[in-house]
């Protein structure tokens, strides 16, 4: 299982559970979930490379957000099939 950490707007640690990566056309995504609340939202970003080539992940507007959650749940579905 693969963590993450992240810090909130108050400079507190939250840990986040990979559930899946994805591609959208030539573009990579992660689907997470907090670890103190693997039933919760999930949250949805785009993997990308900070100037350093060092992968960063990236929250993304509205529009990308609805092209990749539509991704994300035909893969979920697909799983349960």
């Amino acid at each position: 299982m693969e963590k993450h950490l992240f810090f909130d707007e108050n400079d507190q640690p939250v840990e986040f559970i990979l559930k899946a990566k994805f591609q959208v056309d030539d573009t990579s995504y992660v689907a997470m979930v907090p670890s103190e609340d693997i039933d919760g939202q999930i949250y949805i970003l785009r993997q990308d490379f900070d100037e350093n080539g060092n992968g960063i992940f990236v929250g993304i507007d509205d529009d990308e957000l609805n092209d990749a959650v539509e991704v994300y749940e035909e893969l979920i579905k697909d799983k349960m099939q």
